[in-house]
């Protein structure tokens, strides 16, 4: 199994390069050159697995560098004594066709553990068959995977991992979780701007040819822990088809299959349900759900893409973004992996901010996806009805996911089987969530914490309570055109 870029598609490289690069030398994106397929012995193995045995032979099917032994290696450091009862991904049934799939019982309590806690052993077993130079992490954050890759990556040896979040668009608990970040080779920086600006600079940083230049000389080299890269994506594959594992496991009527509803911004979580999709899970409707800014919700019910509009902060931060990177990924496949066309639309996307697809394009699209979205207002209503009606509590993301897949169900009459991926903890979220349930809280952000769980008789997750009082390491507030000397002035190159 090979990996192409989504710009170039003569570029083909095994797994461990394009996970190790992280991103290719054109701009582009790495993916595989084809989807495997899972057979009927390997359902039947799966249905049989516990977490750690589905994730290694789904990653087999794509990682096909590596040994049974690093394989081995990688899922057993990642998922061992890391979640909650050793279950990262369980299904808590809201009602008879609807399941909530819980990704964030992992150590910062969003859905990027289930990737982040692997990418480390991924990335550096990489590193040592292709012998890279120390591995420079460079993430841009929305608020979940800064924290998630820095608990990662902290103290990993051969690496360095660089954080850069938007000051202004992350909760206070997402800020307190980076600022007092432990580790002795971990940075993290705030910037003036937004989510987009962060990961715009970065991508920059990437290609930069005289950066690369002074981490040659310096000994380093670029890699990312943002879904851009490889090893942070098909991690996630592995956890919608445990889900349909799961699913099977309990006797859920899935003669007609079942649909996915994802509250997703930068399209990495969404593209991986696509992925599973296309490797034989019965996946009917990918729903994507967004807040306010909804230039994904846009694109699928017209085909044009469209980043001209007013960015928006919102109660859901984490899905505060207008230019979603993984749609690349998803592009080139529709097109028929036309590299050049897809070329073309990212240097549009670049320029003047939008392009439009090709009508059979639009039309892949279409039968594949149903695009929708909701603001605050909505948001905190689906809180407060979800948890009156099933005493069960979402965060402010998968609030989004649920109003928009009760959107789907009523405007399309659509009972078939659903998951709903829950995306991060509502503790993360403490003050939006009680501001939704109309409880007062004026005291900390701790006070808060206490008063959401007395209230709703739920617990605190062990990570964010022992958060109360830590120190915050950082603090720096730099103007987004700064990043590239910060890069340089913490690895004094």
């Amino acid at each position: 199994m090979n990996y192409v870029s989504t710009r170039d598609n003569s570029v083909s490289v095994p797994s461990a390069r394009a996970i190790g690069l992280g991103i290719s030398k054109d701009g582009g994106l790495f993916l595989p050159e084809s989807i495997p397929s899972l057979t009927k012995e390997d359902i039947d193995a799966l249905v049989k697995a516990d977490y750690k045995g589905r994730a290694k032979i789904v990653l087999r099917k794509f990682l096909t560098d590596f040994t049974e032994e690093e394989l081995d290696y990688c899922v057993e450091g990642a998922y061992t004594g890391s979640f909650d009862e050793e279950l990262p991904a369980p299904i808590y049934a809201l009602d008879r066709t609807v399941g909530i799939l819980e990704l964030w019982h992992g150590p910062t309590c969003a859905f990027k553990d289930l990737a982040l806690q692997i990418l480390p052993y991924l990335l550096t077993t990489s590193a040592k068959k292709i012998d890279s130079g120390k591995i420079v992490i460079l993430v841009a954050t929305s608020g979940d995977t800064g924290k998630a890759a820095l608990e990662g990556f902290k103290n990993v040896k051969g690496t360095d991992i660089i954080v850069f979040y938007p000051s202004d668009g992350v909760s206070a608990m997402q800020k307190l979780q980076m600022d007092s970040q432990e580790g002795d080779n971990v940075c993290v920086c705030a910037i003036k701007g937004n989510f987009d600006d962060a990961q715009s600079r970065v991508k920059e940083i990437f290609t930069d040819k005289q950066m690369a230049e002074k981490l040659a000389e310096g000994g380093y080299v670029f890699s990312s822990a943002n879904s851009i890269n490889w090893g942070r994506l098909v991690p996630q594959i592995v956890y919608y088809v445990s889900a349909y594992c799961d699913m099977l496991s309990v006797g859920t009527d899935l003669e007609n299959g079942f649909n996915v509803t994802v509250p997703t911004g930068n399209f990495g979580n969404i593209l991986a349900a696509y992925y599973a999709k296309e490797m034989g899970v019965p996946i009917n409707k990918l729903i994507c759900a967004s807040n306010q800014n909804n230039v994904l919700t846009d694109f699928i019910n017209t085909g044009v893409y469209d980043r001209n509009r007013a960015f928006h902060t919102t109660m859901s931060p984490s899905m505060d973004i207008l230019i979603s990177s993984n749609l690349e990924r998803m592009i080139y496949m529709l097109s028929g992996c036309d590299d050049k066309q897809v070329t073309e639309w990212q240097n549009a996307l670049k320029s003047e901010g939008r392009f439009e697809v090709t009508d059979d394009v639009k039309g892949k699209i279409k039968d594949i996806f149903y695009g929708g979205c909701c603001d605050d207002e909505k948001t905190k209503s689906t809180i407060k009805e979800t948890y009156e009606k099933y005493g069960y509590l979402l965060d402010t993301h998968t609030a989004v996911a649920v109003a928009v897949y009760n959107e789907y169900r009523e405007k399309t009459g659509d009972t078939t089987p659903a998951i709903i991926a829950s995306t991060a903890s509502p503790y993360k979220f403490a003050n939006s969530v009680l501001d939704a349930l109309e409880i007062e809280e004026n005291g900390d952000d701790f006070q808060k914490l206490a008063t959401l769980s007395k209230a709703t008789n739920t617990p605190i997750p062990a990570p964010i309570s022992a958060l109360k009082g830590k120190e915050r390491r950082f603090g720096d507030v730099i103007d987004r055109d700064e990043m590239r000397d910060a890069v340089c002035k913490y690895l004094k190159i």
